[in-house]
């Protein structure tokens, strides 16, 4: 029977069924497949305000005695700063030997001071079954964008069109990526996941931290070519699922993903320090 982690650490927004306009009218990055733009209906249902926690996740692996993806592998990519100096795309990131969620820098490393922090280092198989025990499952990417746009209509960011970088309203890399991480935000890697202010619908960090997994498979252009426009859900099968949410190595000179229609892809066992993930729950019953 499906376990709930302690209240006081998890809290879930309802939703009301709504529509709203979706993707941008151009992408990111060229391939990311964020337009066209498009009016869809969604059905109500409830989701956590906050990223799932170290602390979430620790109960979880006490109660069911699951092994991750990066454990079974025995590693996982944590960003390493000395490959960032080469100043190749992708350099900034090294196979650790047992790194893991509870062990996040590698050998040596846990989770002191990290309890409020999002769990990294779990795959999207890792995400599902944490999601089944909490009695929920993973956002479709729809409903992870309208969550993320706290009832705005085609803006930007959780908090409307202010650029991130004038404030400090999320997690991202300040300074010059990879080379040098300001922290001007506070934050050199991951921050707890109610840091910052919610956005409309109280939900928390909806960009920047971490990435967040979604159910969908990722396409390029399947929601462009289907014709459902209510609960829609990515293609029947993929390669990768669909990202949504940027993280802390989001920098606006490489990748500027840290916006509400933006999306990513990632196998669903590959596991790194930068990507998370929340719990979706059927919409809760209310009495006449």
């Amino acid at each position: 029977m499906p376990q709930s982690t302690p209240p006081e650490i998890y809290e879930i927004t309802q939703l009301k069924a709504g529509r709203f306009r979706m993707g941008a009218k151009r992408s990111c990055q060229k391939d990311d497949g964020e337009e066209p733009v498009r009016t869809l209906t969604l059905s109500g249902y409830g989701i956590a305000s906050c990223a799932t926690t170290n602390a979430q996740f620790r109960h979880f692996v006490e109660d069911t005695g699951h092994v991750t993806s990066a454990e079974q592998f025995g590693w996982s990519f944590v960003f390493d700063a000395a490959g960032a100096q080469l100043d190749q795309p992708g350099s900034w990131w090294a196979r650790v030997d047992g790194a893991s969620w509870c062990a996040p820098g590698g050998p040596g490393s846990d989770l002191t001071g990290l309890e409020d922090h999002p769990v990294v280092h779990v795959s999207w198989h890792d995400a599902v079954a944490f999601a089944k025990w909490a009695g929920g499952r993973l956002p479709t990417e729809a409903e992870w964008e309208y969550a993320g746009r706290g009832g705005l209509d085609q803006k930007r960011y959780p908090w409307g069109d202010g650029s991130p970088t004038d404030k400090h309203r999320c997690n991202i890399w300040r300074g010059v990526f990879p080379h040098e991480n300001t922290a001007a935000d506070g934050f050199a890697g991951t921050c707890p996941v109610d840091a910052f202010k919610p956005n409309r619908y109280g939900l928390y960090n909806m960009v920047g931290n971490t990435w967040e997994w979604t159910a969908d498979w990722f396409s390029r252009d399947y929601h462009a070519l289907s014709r459902v426009d209510h609960d829609p859900q990515g293609p029947p099968v993929g390669d990768g699922k669909v990202l949504k949410g940027g993280s802390h190595l989001c920098h606006k000179s490489y990748c500027a993903r840290y916006r509400v229609s933006a999306r990513s892809a990632s196998a669903p066992d590959m596991t790194t320090g930068h990507i998370g993930f929340r719990v979706a729950f059927a919409p809760k019953e209310t009495t006449p």
